[in-house]
């Protein structure tokens, strides 16, 4: 039995990696493109009408919490994935801060398998760079590997052996393995909100950017002498930009990315003790939200991420101090990209690389067999793709969301922010996992 094939018509076609740009229709066939182009004598099991849409590849997120295993009272996988298909991500990267955490490989092969029944995104895990996150000893990162995992990361647990830090990107850079870290400095780093001003009149404890510039400093020493790929995750300060600037040009095999948080909102946001806005990295001063900005834009940060963490609105109604960190954002990281986008006046393509081409190329080898197609509409590629109508606006309202979690700094009754674009369905390997 031949496999089915879905004509997508008429569309505006964006491929960042490429830089395809034109009305053009898309033929997939069971799991590929098969061509890209005027195809006025194509016929197909399915016609879609995209007139007066975008068609480009399914976004990839290089940070979402899925709640699986461990925390299914927040998130079940088929919420979230479910969750990721409606706002057009079809490959997503998940820390490894599970319960338990993701430092076998059992654990990973598991997690891969419950994703792949679902069909409704790719799954990335990010593998444990310690056993249990301790700090303590290394995880057995070649077994890790084969079982699935891009990367190994402390998720947001830092390290402060400097010596096991150091072994650990040895050992990596060996293998060609991707160690994925959050700057912060274990010590420095564990206070509630950034330090300014805001923080001091709430009397919230302060976080200071020399938390992120210290851990910084280390780690791009450790992989200058190490030669190990580094990703930096969610940098949220101007200083920490210019110091991952500083490694780019020097021509040190960094990358690194931005929360949707950090790049629009700021410390002032939080209001009067406002907990949805209780997010880690903190939000930090308009001069570091602009550097941010403008970071991405250049490419000196690599990727925008969602940094999804599923936490009912509940869970936030407590004291500041008491909240739990983070907000959900899967469905959002379209939205939130567009406006990034329309606000620092860029070209639409240029936009979309930091949620399609800019986090594959993160992922690099690490892909396999996907690397060429990941992130990108190619023919004989994956048939990876996302059709948005860049013309609505909407609301981030009660109900409005798919997933579990349900807190957002970014709902209407917070920042009164209307979201540009919706999307209208999602393929992962030519299956259609999302239509509106």
């Amino acid at each position: 039995m031949s496999a089915s094939t879905v004509l997508i018509r008429h569309g505006r076609v964006i491929d960042p990696a490429s830089g395809r740009d034109e009305r053009a229709d898309l033929l997939l066939q069971g799991e590929r493109i098969v061509r890209i182009g005027a195809l006025g004598d194509a016929s197909a099991d399915r016609v879609v009408d995209a007139s007066g849409c975008i068609v480009m590849p399914g976004l990839v997120d290089l940070c979402a919490r899925l709640g699986e295993p461990g925390g299914e009272h927040k998130g079940l996988l088929e919420s979230e994935l479910g969750a990721a298909a409606a706002g057009g991500v079809t490959s997503l990267v998940c820390p490894p801060d599970t319960d338990p955490v993701l430092d076998e490989p059992g654990l990973v092969d598991m997690l891969k398998f419950r994703a792949r029944r679902l069909s409704r995104a790719r799954l990335f895990p990010l593998g444990a760079l310690t056993r249990g996150l301790q700090g303590q000893a290394l995880t057995e990162m070649a077994e890790l590997r084969e079982s699935g995992c891009v990367g190994f990361s402390q998720a947001e647990v830092a390290l402060a052996d400097t010596n096991l830090l150091l072994r650990a990107f040895q050992y990596a850079a060996g293998f060609g393995y991707t160690v994925w870290l959050r700057p912060q400095d274990a010590f420095l780093g564990t206070g509630m909100a950034a330090s300014g001003a805001l923080a001091t009149r709430l009397g919230l404890t302060g976080v200071p950017v020399v938390a992120e510039t210290i851990a910084l400093h280390t780690l791009i020493e450790l992989a200058r002498a190490t030669g190990v790929r580094l990703h930096l995750a969610r940098l949220s300060s101007a200083a920490g930009v210019a110091l991952v600037r500083a490694a780019k040009a020097e021509g040190l095999p960094i990358t690194a990315d931005v929360s949707i948080h950090s790049l629009h909102l700021t410390d002032v946001d939080i209001g009067f003790f406002n907990a949805a806005l209780r997010l880690t990295p903190p939000l930090r001063q308009q001069a570091d939200r602009d550097a941010l900005r403008a970071g991405l834009a250049d490419g000196t940060l690599d990727a925008l991420v969602s940094d999804h963490t599923p936490i009912s609105r509940h869970a936030k109604d407590v004291p500041f101090g008491e909240a739990e960190p983070g907000a959900t954002g899967l469905e959002l990281l379209l939205s939130l990209a567009l406006k990034w986008g329309q606000d620092t006046g860029l070209a639409l393509p240029q936009t979309l690389r930091a949620v399609t081409s800019g986090p594959a190329a993160v992922l690099g080898e690490s892909l396999g067999g996907l690397a060429a197609s990941v992130g990108r509409l190619v023919e004989g590629g994956v048939a990876d793709v996302c059709v948005f109508d860049p013309t609505p606006t909407w609301a981030l309202t009660p109900g409005a969301l798919r997933s579990q979690g349900t807190a957002s700094p970014f709902a209407f009754d917070i920042t009164g922010m209307a979201l540009p674009g919706r999307v209208r369905a999602t393929w992962v390997a030519g299956t259609l996992a999302y239509e509106a």
